[in-house]
């Protein structure tokens, strides 16, 4: 076995989230990866070796008026007279761009171009057929994203990555924060830290600090700070770096932190005008806190159980406890049905606050998760509140909801929810979501935040779980102004962000951009900012800074470029993201369009682009590799499933597989709780059935029974399914499989196959592999794909019939508001079942189930998974739901019945 180095660096991240760079190096196939791989080979060859020489690690980060722009570069040298392998990592922040990415390898330049998403899949498509992973970045932690490429170094030659990403630095809890993770795992010889910060409106304050600083390396963090300017270094020597004299270990491992704030005053706030482009910041100073009436509905449905009821308790207890004296609250549980503590708000004395604790405690798991009705609740409480006028006027009214899975379903579908909420709400109302572990609907929450003002935050389940609570609350729990409102001159600014507020909260910032129609008239550039603050209205009005960018920045060593620019078309692709997920049909295809087209034209990775990265795999061929941004949906799914949720990258995990075979049983594996649930349905023949719908994707999957050609005498018919049909609205594709035939229908065009001959079809956005009298695969372009299993009879079988199964092999690439007779339960069940008891037949007990909120006898027994043997199956254990799934199922089984092979009614 040949022998590998490691060399690990860092990057420099805004906000308080975590950063890791690593540079991987292996010689041969052997490779390193993780912090226990890097023990055992540190052990087995020390960073000195004479044949890999790294030769500088640097980060350096710009912040300008909060823009960051960080470039990271690692040069290192492979002095062996043998070619080797490196793999350059680094974590970055979930909320930057990559803008660029280059390896210089032995003199020539490879450089990652930014495309369309759709465009970048295509181009890779020939290495995802082959079953390569296309994904340069992953899902790390609670706040980071991994970004990996590795590339071939031959015999004496060198390597230069340079990785560059740009972020907007929010305001919170009264400062700005950028944290360095510095993990090097080694001796660097050239290892340097630079951050320059320029703030015009002057700098308060400057900390920064490292949790591995010692008192011999505190000298060593230089910080001069000036009026508006800063700067902060760290560069040790390989020697400084040392655990001890004769030690090859690294002091430094841990996170270094540089935090700032700038100075304010109670005016207009700063406006800074640049090429064209202006800023606004706006976060006055010495404004009093605006009281608020706040409902807490807080889910104690059965799926809470254990800590994160008890955390979430705990938090709740003490969230109560600091709640100021003039706020007045109110708090719902919610399971299959809500409780509400008092049926009206209760101010916030300390007698209430005591009460209120006490109830917590007594807060016990049951149930489902009726989310709706709790919300629409909490919404009449606060407005009863306004019309009996018990609390003073001016208040802010906020809801905080917190839920751990997904909302029922039945009678109202997610969007329905949403819907219904929102109408409510009215806009008068701010709705802030946690959402609270892995099996949270992540997605669901979001657009109901955002469609009510507010925001979710995604709670980890981890010992520190009552701390996130506590810290998203105070975040929130300072209000200083409501309904801020800026106006600029009409004719004088276009291509505005977001100009009106629900809040300002105490230690946080209002950013707004946009371009100016002539810089000519700037002198005149009025600026009014109208709110609501504590007992009356608050008015300002004030002139622009119109100073020259060289009076104001005079240090060009500050400044990179079109900043002002690029910071807006960074606050301008949120927004429209934001707006992509929540706004009307139009709304979101305009916003989808403007926000891809920013992204090109300013070079920004986000969940529209990607990077297409070419790399050199040896002297004949390149390699082709794509870079792509995670929405945050698709890095819960990390959590929970295992894979990031982009279609073209192939999880290395065994999916749970959804299926209905046989007179028809259908079948739900839940790997995570490691067993299935089973359910039969009987109706007459003839009936078709909606197995998956989803709004989202346009897919819908529809089956329709057959029956036995004649009842076996003192029997009962027995129903199969024998015909499919699939729908993909999106690309125009119907698809009809029966026992006798396959027809495929797309955009006008018309083809039909038969079960007797083998066959594979590529179409422009489906594929068809039939096998011949035994299964069909369909494999929808960049998304899902279905197995159809032909069961044949002998033809002169007095009673049966062939007929179909029906698989569903990539159930995690539906959407949150997937649902059908099958597709419900796609994103997973909560349920736990009772000790067993006899049931009436002796080899196959009896329980009882908990499940959505009721309590239901389920029986053991087994299905059979006809995949690899389509004669005789495999037996799959399962809990057997009686009376036609009746519990299980949100609604009975007669509400999935549709109108036609290709309906959804």
């Amino acid at each position: 076995m040949s022998t590998g180095w490691i060399f690990c660096v860092f990057v420099c991240i805004c906000f308080s989230s975590g950063s890791f760079e690593s540079l991987v190096i292996s010689k041969g196939h052997e490779q390193w990866v993780g912090d226990t791989s890097m023990t055992r080979l540190l052990k087995k060859r020390s960073v000195s070796s004479p044949e890999i020489e790294v030769q500088s690690i640097k980060v350096d980060c710009k912040v300008t008026s909060r823009f960051a722009h960080t470039v990271m570069t690692t040069k290192a040298l492979n002095k062996a007279n043998v070619s080797q392998e490196v793999s350059f990592e680094v974590e970055l922040p979930k909320t930057s761009f990559i803008t660029n990415f280059s390896m210089e390898i032995d003199g020539k330049t490879f450089t990652g171009v930014v495309k369309e998403k759709e465009k970048a899949k295509q181009q890779y498509q020939k290495a995802v057929s082959s079953g390569q992973t296309a994904g340069l970045v992953k899902a790390s932690g609670r706040k980071m994203e991994k970004f990996s490429v590795n590339v071939n170094v031959a015999a004496d030659s060198s390597v230069i990555f340079v990785l560059t990403y740009e972020e907007l630095l929010k305001r919170q809890f009264g400062k700005y924060e950028l944290m360095i993770r510095v993990k090097p795992k080694q001796l660097v010889q050239h290892f340097e830290i630079v951050a320059d910060i320029f703030e015009p409106q002057g700098i308060a304050f400057v900390d920064a600090y490292g949790t591995f600083i010692t008192n011999e390396l505190l000298p060593l963090v230089e910080k001069t700070v000036t009026d508006k300017k800063a700067h902060v270094s760290f560069s040790p020597t390989m020697d400084q770096q040392r655990k001890c004299t004769e030690c090859d270990g690294t002091l430094i491992d841990g996170d270094f932190f540089i935090k700032y704030d700038v100075n304010r005053a109670q005016d207009i706030g700063d406006i800074q005008i640049v090429n064209g482009y202006f800023v606004h910041f706006f976060a006055p100073a010495n404004f009093p806190r605006v009281p608020k009436m706040v409902v807490f509905v807080i889910d104690n449905s059965y799926s809470m159980v254990g800590n994160k009821m008890s955390q979430t308790k705990e938090a709740l207890g003490t969230i109560l406890g600091d709640l100021p004296e003039d706020d007045y609250f109110a708090i719902i549980v919610f399971s299959t049905t809500f409780v509400v503590w008092r049926p009206y708000l209760s101010k916030a004395t300390p007698e209430n606050v005591k009460e209120a604790q006490e109830y917590v405690k007594t807060i016990e798991v049951i149930g489902g998760t009726e989310l709706h009705d709790a919300v629409i609740h909490g919404v009449n409480m606060l407005y009863e509140e306004q019309r009996n006028g018990t609390a003073p006027k001016n208040m802010v009214q906020m809801i905080i909801l917190l839920t751990d899975g997904e909302p029922n379903t039945y009678p109202r579908t997610l969007p329905e929810i949403q819907e219904s909420i929102r109408h409510a709400i009215d806009g008068n109302i701010t709705l802030f979501s946690l959402a609270f572990g892995k099996d949270a609907n992540y997605g669901f929450l979001d657009t109901l935040s955002k469609q009510n003002n507010g925001l979710v935050r995604r709670i980890y389940e981890d010992s520190d779980a009552p701390l996130q609570l506590k810290g998203f609350y105070e975040e929130v729990s300072s209000p200083l102004l409501s309904d801020v409102h800026f106006r600029y001159p009409d004719n004088a600014v276009n291509s505005l962000t977001k100009s009106h507020f629900k809040q300002l909260f105490n230690g946080s910032e209002i950013m707004v951009a946009g371009q100016l129609n002539d810089l000519n008239e700037i002198d005149n550039f009025a600026i009014e900012v109208s709110a609501q603050g504590f007992q009356n209205n608050v008015e300002l009005k004030g002139q622009a800074n119109t100073q020259k960018w060289e009076t104001i920045f005079p240090g060009e060593e500050y400044i990179f470029g079109d900043f002002t620019e690029r910071l807006w078309a960074y606050m301008t692709i949120q927004e429209l993201l934001d707006t992509k997920d929540k706004g009307t049909p139009e709304e979101k295809g305009n916003a989808t369009e403007k926000a891809l087209h920013l992204s090109l034209k300013y070079n920004f990775v986000t969940p529209l682009t990607s990077m297409v990265v070419t790399k050199p795999e040896d002297e004949t061929k390149n390699d082709t590799f794509i870079a792509d941004k995670l929405t945050e949906e698709e890095r819960g799914n990390v959590q929970k499933y295992g894979y990031t949720g982009i279609a073209y990258s192939y999880p290395k995990y065994t999916a749970p597989t959804y299926y209905v075979d046989g007179d028809p049983h259908f079948i739900i594996e839940l790997p995570d709780q490691n067993d299935a649930l089973c359910f039969n349905i009987d109706d007459k023949p003839g009936t078709i059935f909606n197995l998956v719908r989803d709004s989202l994707t346009g897919i819908v999957v529809n089956g329709q029974t057959i029956g036995d050609k004649k009842v076996i005498p003192g029997s009962t018919m027995h129903t199969y399914f024998g015909r499919f049909g699939i729908v993909h609205e999106k690309f125009g594709i119907r698809l009809m499989v029966s026992t006798k035939e396959i027809v495929v229908s797309e955009k006008g065009k018309r083809a039909k196959f038969f079960w007797t001959d083998t066959a594979t079809v590529k179409g422009p956005n489906m594929d068809l592999h039939v096998i011949k009298d035994r299964s069909l695969t369909v494999t929808l372009r960049n998304s899902v794909k279905f197995l159809i299993i032909l069961h044949k009879v002998w033809q002169k079988h007095p009673y049966h019939q062939d007929y179909l199964g029906f698989y569903t092999l990539d159930s995690h690439l539906f959407s949150s508001n997937v649902h059908g007779m099958l597709g419900q339960f796609y994103h997973g069940l909560q349920f736990e079942v009772s000790e067993t008891f006899p049931g009436r037949d002796p080899n196959k007990p009896d329980a009882m189930m908990l499940v959505k909120g009721q309590e239901l006898i389920v029986t053991r027994g087994w299905q059979k998974d006809f995949r690899q043997d389509v004669k005789n199956g495999e037996n799959v254990p399962c809990w057997f739901i009686h009376n036609n799934g009746t519990g299980l199922l949100d609604g009975v089984h007669t509400d999935y019945i549709v109108s036609g092979l290709f309906k959804t009614i």
